[in-house]
């Protein structure tokens, strides 16, 4: 279902892409800047390549401000994951010593036992 609505989506692009093919004049910055800087401001270039182009842009923008924006999380469950490898450890290191002394306890407590 996931597949046919995503090949569904990209025929409706094609279809738009190509009826949308004629060329358009798309000036980068004002002609004044571009005349005081001596740079070409003027492409021509099909239409569905500038809206191609903006959506490319705009996924990108999202992209890098969301990223930035969930980097507290990010650097918090770093911090998580690291005290928790640290715990594990520590657990490990307790369960390892815990069986040596209950053992001797045992024993302890095994020998106070006979004495009586």
């Amino acid at each position: 279902m996931k597949l046919l609505f995503l090949v569904l989506v990209l025929l409706a692009l094609v279809f738009l892409f190509f009826a949308n093919n004629d060329p358009v004049v798309l000036n980068l910055m004002p002609d004044a800047l571009a005349n005081a800087m001596g740079m070409r401001n003027e492409f021509t270039v099909p239409l569905f390549l500038v809206v191609v182009g903006a959506l490319l842009i705009g996924i990108v923008v999202g992209y890098v401000l969301e990223w930035l924006r969930e980097h507290q999380y990010r650097a918090e469950a770093r911090v998580h994951r690291r005290e928790a490898s640290r715990l594990r450890q520590e657990v490990a290191a307790v369960k390892g010593r815990g069986s040596d002394e209950q053992d001797e306890v045992l024993a302890i407590l095994e020998d106070s036992e006979t004495a009586r």
